[in-house]
C-alpha cells in the first residue's frame, strides 16, 4: 500500500511466532493479528520531512536513518501519525521517561518484538529467508558501510532489507529483571558478521542510544 507520504507499507497476515531467550533458557509463542509493516527501514529522506532533522552520519536521502534512539524512533512515530491527520499510538509524559501505547489509535508505532520477527520469517522456518548475500548487507559485503534501502532481494512478504544494513527498534523492553529499561533490537547491521542476521538475534540497548548501524522500520494495527 502506498501511502500519501511516499512510502510503503506491507499487509502482514496473522499467525504465530515462537520467541526464545539465551539467558532463562525460555521460549514461548506469541498469536498475532494482522497489522502493517513499512516495505523498508525508514529513510533519511522520510525522517527528514517528518522532524526536520538529519541525524545520520552517513549521508543520502534512499539510506537508511541511523543515529536514531529508541525515543527518537517513538516520537516520530507519533509526528508521521500527526502529519497524517491519524492518532498517535504514543502518550509521552512532558520532561520524564514514562510512555504509554493506546491500542485503539489508527497511528504508526514501532512493531513489537514478535511482529518483527513474523514479518521477517515470512512463513520460513530456517534462521534467515534466503540466502545471505542476497538478502543483507552485512560485513562481509558491505564494504563496511551503509547502503540504500531495497537493493537486496525482498522476503516472500515484500519486506525489504530485514536482516542486515541497520539493527530495527522494537517497542519491547528485552529483560527488566537484569536490564531494566533496554529495548529489543533486531535484524543486525552493515557492521555485523553474519551470525549476527538471522531472524532469531536479539540485542538489546538503552533507549537513549544512538549509533550509526541502528534504524527503525514502522507498524500500524490493521484499520477496519
Amino acid at each position: 500500500m502506498h501511502t500519501g507520504a511516499g512510502y510503503e507499507m506491507i499487509a502482514i497476515p496473522a499467525g504465530q511466532v515462537k520467541l526464545s531467550d539465551r539467558r532463562t533458557q525460555r521460549s514461548w509463542a506469541v498469536g498475532l493479528d494482522p497489522y502493517q509493516l513499512s516495505t523498508y527501514p525508514i529513510t533519511q529522506a522520510l525522517y527528514a520531512r517528518v522532524t526536520g532533522e538529519r541525524p545520520s552520519t552517513a549521508r543520502g536521502d534512499q539510506l537508511p536513518v541511523e543515529g536514531v534512539s529508541w525515543w527518537d524512533a517513538v516520537q516520530f512515530c507519533n509526528a508521521l501519525s500527526q502529519r497524517e491527520g491519524l492518532t498517535p499510538v504514543y502518550r509521552l509524559q512532558t520532561g520524564g521517561e514514562d510512555i504509554e501505547r493506546d491500542l485503539t489509535a489508527d497511528g504508526y508505532r514501532l512493531p513489537t518484538e514478535a511482529e518483527w520477527e513474523h514479518a521477517c520469517r515470512a512463513g520460513t522456518t530456517g534462521p534467515r529467508y534466503g540466502s545471505l548475500d542476497e538478502i543483507a548487507w552485512h560485513r562481509g559485503n558491505s564494504d563496511e558501510s551503509i547502503h540504500e534501502v531495497g537493493g537486496m532481494r525482498p522476503n516472500a512478504w515484500g519486506c525489504h532489507d530485514m536482516l542486515g544494513n541497520v539493527w530495527e527498534w522494537c517497542w519491547d523492553i528485552y529483560d527488566a529483571e537484569v536490564y531494566g529499561t533496554y529495548r529489543v533490537l533486531r535484524g543486525g547491521g552493515w557492521f555485523d558478521e553474519h551470525w549476527s542476521c538471522r531472524a532469531s538475534v536479539r540485542r538489546r540497548s538503552h533507549p537513549t542510544f544512538r549509533v550509526d548501524d541502528v534504524g527503525l522500520r514502522i507498524a500500524r494495527s490493521a484499520v477496519c
